[in-house]
């Protein structure tokens, strides 16, 4: 049988977007909460008043007086190749790419250097309190053999793909329409559903590939009921731009991969800064979402993403680092990035709308809210406990704060890896500070 467990602190999770039911109806909280937790299972949670006294004498509780735990945060887009590449200088999208990105990936041949860089990302997922990612690979199928592997050591419910690029990018780093089809369908049949892992397909963004290798990608998507498809759209207007002139027939950019069968349920698209009205229509319309990426869009240069835009075309959007055009591994630091853009359009981010987006509104985007995403009876425990006391400037802040939407404000503006105390995953502990 398995171990029943408690941790008992400050505990709050989105039960609904902030937009459709109103910020205070969006949450519950419990200002000293208990999370009981069966095996890999949440199975009640509450005031501790009220549930202390059902626990059998044997379980453990663990007491965290300066914790609140929230659920695990959910990172929608990510590149693990791009770990050692974080924090590159000076250029705008398609210069960085081929001035630091390209050259980097280029080492993912080598399945050992893919197995180190993959370990060591996904400790700074975890001590960042990440839990779930959606994540690009190289074009090397050894990339995604790699960072699978490592996931399931550490029983994470991870999503990857092999990338499929077949043109204007280094030969080193470019395969063909018939081999990223047929390399992606056999990790589809090894990695996909197996254990918590999950498959990608992922054509690296329009320009990169083929009219032949788009539609083959479609085909794949068809193929399979539940794989994602993960790529880039409208990050940056000299991207634009090109995609146009690189296919001339298409109405739009988004129209490009509408073309080819690629918008979906579980098609999630990085950035979508520069749309049109049509394009949020059909994001809509086909139930793809959105990852908004602030600070690497900042980084990068690339602009300000119309948060309120998807809101109203009732797009599912949720939180992407990008590392490594992000510059920060942190969902606390990139939810400080989200605030200063909305900011910048003379809107505001509540708390508990940036709570909504790391967790929740994560887990709709990628299709996994009836698992992850809350800390609601039966979903995963997958948990993070954020402490007050991290910093000395988190705990005197903090020890003004008026409730719990003024300290998770704190905490995503003050707070970063240091404010995790400890990260959980399927009910372990896979970080602790």
């Amino acid at each position: 049988m398995s171990q029943r467990k408690a941790w008992r602190a400050a505990i709050v999770h989105c039960i609904a977007d902030p937009k459709d039911v109103g910020v205070e109806n969006a949450y519950e909280y419990f200002a000293d909460g208990l999370l009981i937790v069966d095996g890999d299972k949440i199975s009640a949670i509450g005031h501790a008043k009220d549930l202390l006294p059902s626990l059998s004498t044997d379980t453990l509780v663990e007491h965290h007086p300066d914790g609140v735990i929230t659920p695990g945060f959910i990172d929608t887009h990510i590149h693990y190749p791009q770990t050692d590449m974080i924090g590159s200088y000076g250029e705008q999208l398609l210069t960085w790419l081929n001035t630091y990105t390209f050259p980097e990936e280029g080492k993912f041949h080598d399945k050992t250097h893919a197995r180190d860089v993959a370990d060591r990302f996904l400790q700074e997922l975890l001590r960042n309190g990440t839990t779930t990612a959606l994540v690009f690979g190289t074009v090397h199928k050894v990339s995604v053999e790699a960072f699978f592997e490592a996931s399931e050591v550490h029983n994470l419910r991870m999503i990857c793909g092999k990338v499929m690029m077949d043109r204007n990018a280094p030969d080193f780093l470019t395969d063909t329409p018939e081999t990223s089809y047929q390399e992606s369908k056999e990790l589809i049949d090894t990695w996909h559903n197996k254990g918590r892992l999950h498959y990608a397909i992922t054509p690296r963004f329009a320009p990169t590939s083929s009219d032949e290798q788009l539609k083959l990608a479609g085909k794949l998507l068809n193929e399979y009921d539940d794989v994602y498809m993960h790529t880039h759209l409208s990050e940056n207007k000299d991207e634009c731009a090109w995609v146009q002139d690189l296919f001339p027939a298409s109405k739009n950019y988004l129209d490009v991969y509408d073309q080819h069968k690629l918008l979906s349920e579980r098609s999630v698209f990085a950035h979508g800064i520069h749309l049109c009205d049509s394009e949020y229509h059909r994001l809509h319309e086909t139930g793809s979402a959105i990852a908004f990426c602030p600070t690497s869009n900042l980084f990068i240069g690339s602009g300000l993403f119309k948060l309120s835009k998807a809101e109203e075309h009732k797009i599912n959007v949720g939180m992407g680092t990008d590392v490594g055009g992000g510059t920060s591994f942190s969902m606390l630091q990139t939810l400080n990035e989200a605030y200063k853009v909305i900011q910048l359009q003379n809107e505001n981010l509540s708390p508990i709308k940036s709570l909504y987006l790391a967790t929740l509104g994560g887990a709709k985007a990628l299709r996994l809210d009836d698992k992850i995403g809350n800390l609601a009876v039966g979903t995963e425990a997958d948990f993070v406990i954020l402490d007050k006391k991290a910093t000395p400037l988190l705990s005197s802040r903090l020890a003004l704060s008026k409730g719990i939407e003024e300290s998770l404000f704190v905490f995503m503006t003050l707070g970063d890896d240091r404010a995790i105390k400890a990260t959980y995953s399927a009910g372990q502990c896979v970080h602790q500070r």
